[in-house]
């Protein structure tokens, strides 16, 4: 198979990337709009995430050098930042000094096109005339659509992390990065299996031991009988050129060891320099993604060993708009991102209008910079994510590597407004709404003249808040209620305060 050329964009070459599944055909506001209205899953999201959360500051309180953890793991990942040609070439050829092959990816497209040749290439084709290949849970391969390109070309992806099973047995598409099945429970994963599985008990029930009893009986034999393997990487150390994978289920362990061969896809900002920083990233990452002190499984491998798991071993390194990232003197903050989701389990809009909202196969608070940062918000739905935010600042107290998502958000909806909606147009509404306010606001006289008129507008507006104003208004009224005026302002408060001599009580 002939496989492209080392992907030269990181020294410096630029390329336009075929995205994979990065970009949505609707903007953030029309999907959430629907969203909002599956109470269940809103429901099914309140509890896991609010589960997560306590779990996650029971752990984090445990650690007196938390921050100190955080600070060190926001330099080192800088650094990576800083020297990333340096380090990717260091990978490159300690990988292959130990037995691997290193492909660069410039986009989805030519990652695809990699991954589908070393499957024919090394799966021998089965009784239905077709190529099977089990699969790590990996966000790098959903990023680039693999399953859904390989599906033409005669191969057949079983996913085998738990939760990515169910989403693919439901005909779904992940709505987080650690629990891509998060907004499912129970009796609904119970009622996927009986539909997706041939092999299942008919009288299976919605317990979690059986659910998952289950889904191991169904995914053991393509463990021991597949030949090949697709995983993602959580770290590769340029040091060594050793990769790892870090999982909860044991699935991980089986498929970087039983097939003969084994291909992983990593995004080429997944680099450490050394084995030694994984120390504290391995701190970092259970507790801000799963409220754990250690991962139950972490593996590693490091080219090949005679005798001793995969005999035929490759490293995809993908950019797909991570060198536009890098290019972009803020954005390339975001590239620190260890994918752990600690932002989507604080944030309020993510909590209440899911993942699939977000369109990216990267939700939440990261994915409201990371798709726009990787794609530009010059597409037109992918402009809409960075408003996909309260900027309430709980999702960079979460983050564990320190990534100012707040900031980059605001940033990106200034990009969006110069690019999309050219703002040195004349006035607009907004603009007009703002003038008044600065004029109002910057005289006292003036600002209480306006106040004056708060009863009046207490009287004529409903209990329930004001909603479906005209105008620009109308955009925030669309979505959420404006609350009832107050029957008086403060500063008439307090005058009526002293009139009635109540000067100097405590009134509390």
């Amino acid at each position: 198979m002939s496989t492209p050329t080392r992907n030269t964009t990181v020294l410096g070459m630029p390329t336009v990337p075929g995205r994979g599944n990065l970009n949505e055909l609707h903007p953030f506001p029309e999907v959430a709009e629907h969203e909002l209205g599956n109470v269940q899953m809103r429901t099914n999201l309140r509890k896991a995430t609010g589960t997560i959360r306590g779990k996650r500051l029971q752990r984090v309180a445990e650690m007196p050098d938390w921050e100190d953890l955080r600070d060190t793991a926001e330099a080192t990942k800088n650094d990576v930042i800083d020297r990333l040609p340096e380090l990717l070439l260091q990978f490159e050829e300690a990988f292959t000094a130990a037995g691997g092959h290193v492909h660069w990816a410039r986009d989805a497209d030519e990652a695809n096109a990699i991954v589908t040749g070393l499957i024919e290439e090394n799966a021998p084709v089965n009784e239905r005339g077709r190529r099977d290949v089990i699969k790590v849970k990996s966000m790098a391969t959903q990023e680039i659509g693999l399953n859904e390109a390989l599906e033409p070309a005669g191969i057949d992806a079983y996913e085998t992390d738990l939760a990515e099973l169910i989403v693919q047995l439901g005909g779904d598409k992940p709505s987080h990065i650690l629990v891509p099945a998060i907004h499912r429970n129970r009796e609904e994963i119970r009622q996927i299996f009986l539909n997706g599985m041939d092999d299942v008990d008919p009288d299976l029930d919605s317990e979690p031991e059986h659910l998952a009893e289950a889904s191991r009986r169904h995914l053991r034999r393509k463990f021991l009988e597949t030949k090949v393997a697709v995983s993602g990487a959580n770290f590769g150390i340029a040091e060594t050129g050793a990769l790892s994978v870090v999982e909860s289920e044991g699935n991980g362990r089986m498929c970087v060891t039983l097939p003969e061969t084994l291909i992983t896809v990593m995004g080429i900002e997944k680099l450490l320099p050394t084995f030694q920083d994984l120390e504290v990233f391995m701190e970092l990452l259970p507790r801000s993604s799963t409220g754990e002190r250690m991962n139950p499984y972490t593996s590693f491998w490091t080219g090949v060993t005679p005798g001793d798991g995969p005999q035929n071993v490759h490293v995809v390194l993908l950019d797909n708009g991570r060198t536009r990232a890098l290019a972009d003197q803020h954005g390339r903050d975001a590239l620190r991102c260890i994918r752990c989701s600690a932002c989507m389990n604080v944030c309020p809009v993510y909590e209440r209008a899911g993942g699939h909202a977000y369109g990216s196969v990267y939700p939440g608070p990261i994915g409201a910079i990371l798709t726009p940062l990787l794609t530009g918000v010059d597409e037109s739905a992918n402009g809409s994510l960075p408003y996909a935010s309260s900027l309430c600042g709980a999702c960079f107290d979460a983050c564990p590597v320190k990534i100012n998502i707040p900031e980059m958000l605001t940033r990106l909806r200034n990009e969006d407004q110069e690019v999309n909606h050219n703002t040195r147009l004349p006035h607009t509404q907004l603009d007009a709404a703002l003038d008044g306010a600065k004029w109002m606001m910057s005289d006292g006289r003036r600002m209480g003249l306006v106040e004056k008129g708060l009863p009046i507008a207490n009287r004529l507006s409903p209990k329930a808040g004001l909603w479906g104003l005209p105008g620009v208004a109308g955009k925030w009224t669309s979505s959420r209620d404006v609350p009832q005026p107050p029957k008086q302002s403060f500063r008439s408060w307090f005058k009526d305060r002293e009139k009635n001599g109540e000067k100097g009580k405590n009134n509390d």
